[in-house]
């Protein structure tokens, strides 16, 4: 059903075509003049699908209708109502952008035909609209890392198991992780293999703008409501109707704008900045950040309701010092990725370039990882990358260092693996002289699994 507004101060005809308009099943809402007419469409935040008024009225005209209605919303169609002497009026008001023209007296079959031709136009047009917001949005949103989570240890194959749960329950999922861990494309593994895969995934960075930019972000805003504001935005709420709205570094969210948010969240409902008129949504929620909400909570930086609303369902991703046995698939991913546009020659990663990947605590994670992969690719000479091309923090010290870390090329990855997790654990040992408890807290893992790799290895 269509919202029609009809102006004109002939009663007679103005109750026609309320009655004409009501026949074809839609609302229809008279004015008696133009300024009522006016008035009418601003106390209206969701505006008319369609505007019929008449031509010649005392005060506001129906040009002047035209004109005052085409500047709050230049989607709407309008068409004017005329007498046979005034055609070359109506021509003139169709020049300024009126739909079409209906000369009296009419037939209620000439209304139905240009309601319903109308209706068409403001439907092509607002979609238009839609796909223009979205088309803006996705041009701005960058594309993702890399295609696929890699990785085969123990740690990201419990991720990828929560994900397929997680994925098929429509419920808000809050990601957790340091930078660079992978948080947005596991976002996008969840929404890809959700019941709302074939909607959008926006995504909006709650860290990287202002608080009256993130209101404008999430919930858009009308035209005129800031100074700025020359048209309607769409906020990213909106974009996301049907689809999965991602709020990156949601620990970002200033206090003020936190009740806000709680609020979509609740009621998937809210008003666009400047607007009244409520809108709802079905949006599912995912959010992350590498902030220890928790301690955000309980400082007062971070609201306890939110926070519970955001943390129905917590997922945390391991950092890649916690996972270093996927350093091996991953470098080599990027090598396979990287390679055909940086350096088609090189195909793999010597076995001394890969001690020093497996041997480094990468603070960057997995997109440190994937830069210093890109860099060494843009040095290297021959087929493998070698430790000479590596960056200059992954370098190391001079040649005894060198000579620890490189290993003979007949040795087995899993031989290189237990190699250097050995002298990982000597290091630490000896940072924490001895004591098991602070070599354990040093390395990330539990004191029981240290005793296991104790004896192991063989250390004393």
């Amino acid at each position: 059903m269509a919202a029609i507004l009809i102006i004109d101060d002939n009663d007679t005809i103005r109750d026609g075509l309320v009655h004409t308009v009501k026949k074809l099943g839609h609302e229809a809402v008279a004015a008696a003049s133009g300024q009522a007419g006016v008035a009418a469409y601003r106390a209206r935040p969701a505006g008319f699908d369609f505007v019929i008024t008449d031509l010649k009225m005392d005060g506001l005209t129906g040009v002047d209708v035209l004109r005052q209605i085409s500047a709050l919303d230049p989607d709407v169609p309008i068409m004017i109502v005329t007498g046979f002497g005034t055609v070359e009026t109506a021509v003139e008001a169709m020049k300024l952008g009126a739909f079409d023209f209906l000369t009296k007296p009419f037939a209620p079959e000439v209304v139905r035909l240009k309601v319903e031709r109308a209706l068409e136009l403001c439907g092509a047009r607002r979609a238009r609209k839609k796909l223009e917001a979205e088309n803006a949005y996705l041009r701005d949103e960058q594309k993702t890392r890399f295609d696929e989570i890699i990785g085969t240890s123990q740690k990201i194959a419990a991720v990828l198991r929560a994900v397929d749960k997680v994925a098929a329950a429509d419920t808000t999922v809050f990601i957790a992780g340091e930078s660079g861990t992978g948080k947005e494309l596991v976002a996008r593994a969840i929404h890809r293999l959700s019941r709302r895969a074939d909607g959008p995934f926006i995504k909006v960075n709650c860290g990287a703008l202002t608080e009256t930019l993130l209101e404008s972000e999430l919930f858009g805003h009308e035209k005129g409501a800031f100074t700025g504001a020359v048209k309607q935005k769409l906020g990213r709420f909106e974009l996301a109707h049907h689809g999965t709205l991602f709020l990156d570094e949601v620990g970002d969210v200033p206090p003020s704008m936190q009740v806000k948010l709680l609020r979509a969240l609740q009621e998937q409902e809210f008003e666009r900045v400047g607007g009244e008129q409520p809108i709802k949504v079905d949006v599912r929620v995912l959010s992350a950040t590498n902030k220890d909400l928790e301690r955000e909570v309980a400082e007062g930086r971070f609201r306890q309701d939110l926070f519970y609303r955001l943390h129905v369902v917590p997922l945390r991703l391991p950092a890649l010092r916690e996972r270093r046995e996927d350093i091996p698939l991953l470098a080599q991913h990027f090598v396979d990725k990287l390679g055909p546009k940086t350096n088609p020659r090189v195909r793999a990663l010597s076995d001394a370039a890969l001690g020093r990947l497996m041997a480094y605590h990468w603070p960057g994670n997995v997109r440190e990882l994937e830069n210093a992969i890109e860099q060494a690719l843009v040095f290297a000479d021959g087929a493998d990358i070698g430790t000479a091309a590596l960056p200059a923090f992954l370098q190391g010290p001079a040649s005894a260092e060198e000579d620890r870390l490189d290993v003979p090329r007949q040795l087995s990855l899993p031989d290189i693996l237990d190699d250097l997790e050995r002298q990982l654990i000597l290091k630490a040992f000896e940072k924490a002289k001895g004591v098991k408890t602070e070599t354990a807290r040093l390395l990330g893992i539990k004191t029981s699994a240290l005793y296991y790799k104790l004896e192991k290895y063989g250390i004393q």
